[in-house]
């Protein structure tokens, strides 16, 4: 029998209905439009608004509209990885609210957290479960409410930040298409310059966490940008050569849509023109675990039969990597 690999078989996103523009935002802090867009390419985000909305209220249109494209329904699904920094709440996983939310009750799953490269890492992880012969229906989610962490007063983060969802099913394939191939990384010392401060078990919530602003995102711009530019794009050249291939063999890079520039930084190393890089974040900002996926989702219809693509993506504290997939449909 033939070498078994984790395809990815469909794919599908979700994005909230409000958009939050530069413009509003610079009635919120010190900045601008101009300012936004020419460090960060971003020119709008999309904001998850409503009373006891999280997460998996994100994840859930988009996971049934990738199940109705499939066909199947959420009891065919096996196991769900739900990657993400914004959980619904400490414990119970995520992964176990949404399989109940979902109705997938044939479904085991966990939480995948790797900051913004969850995703990669998540669809690396469900591959195993794949190749092995395990499961048959592995659901790689990708989903962050990122608006529920971001401080609106800190101009440095505030800016970045947006809230969206996007899903990959995963299945077996005997035909060679599929994850071919990743590279993975992290190193802990990239921790004090892009973390939470607090709301773990080190520094627990306390009114003087609160009062010091203490449970939002926390970035040192600079630090986390030169770090992201050589990391992200020498780990996406890495892939390509460690499989031989060619910028001209690549049919599209998708890069974590962090910083317009760490993606043009990575489409010149490794070769790839703009014409071949998928680039949605003047749209939507950075959704953390969803950009991948919703890149995939929104390019979807342009993709074909065999065409190789470089995921690449880089997070806090820092965590990397890339991987190397043949479109099987």
């Amino acid at each position: 029998m033939s070498k078994i690999t984790a395809a990815i078989t469909a794919v599908n996103g979700y994005v909230p209905d409000y958009v939050l523009t530069n413009q509003e935002l610079s009635t919120m802090v010190d900045t601008n439009d101009e300012w936004i867009t020419t460090r960060t390419g971003i020119k709008e985000r999309r904001i998850l608004k409503g009373e006891g909305l999280g997460t998996s209220d994100l994840a859930a249109p988009a996971v049934e509209g990738l199940l109705k494209k499939r066909g199947i329904g959420p009891e065919e699904i096996d196991l769900i990885i739900f990657c993400t920094t914004t959980p619904d709440m400490p414990f119970p996983a995520t992964a176990n609210l949404f399989a109940h939310k979902i109705g997938a009750v044939n479904a085991w799953g966990f939480d995948m957290q790797a900051a913004c490269s969850g995703f990669v890492f998540g669809l690396a992880t469900g591959a195993q479960f794949i190749e092995t012969g395990m499961h048959k229906k592995v659901l790689v989610v990708g989903a962050d409410k990122m608006s529920s962490i971001v401080d609106y007063q800190d101009r440095a983060t505030c800016i970045i930040f947006g809230d969206g969802a996007g899903a990959a099913l995963l299945e077996p394939n005997y035909e060679g298409y599929g994850i071919k191939d990743s590279i993975l990384k992290s190193d802990g010392s990239g921790i004090p310059f892009l973390h939470m401060k607090a709301g773990g078990s080190v520094k627990p919530a306390s009114h003087a966490t609160i009062d010091a602003r203490e449970h939002f995102a926390y970035q040192e711009g600079k630090t986390v940008f030169k770090f992201a530019v050589t990391s992200m794009a020498d780990v996406a050249a890495d892939v390509m050569e460690r499989n031989n291939l060619q910028s001209e063999d690549i049919a599209w890079l998708v890069p974590h849509q962090a910083n317009k520039r760490i993606i043009d930084a990575t489409a010149a190393r490794c070769g790839i023109s703009d014409d071949k890089v998928i680039v949605n974040i003047e749209r939507y900002g950075n959704t953390t675990n969803a950009t991948i996926p919703l890149c995939l989702w929104e390019w979807e219809s342009k993709f074909k039969k065999g065409d190789n693509l470089i995921l690449a993506a880089f997070g806090g504290g820092f965590t990397w990597g890339s991987m190397y997939l043949k479109w099987a449909y």
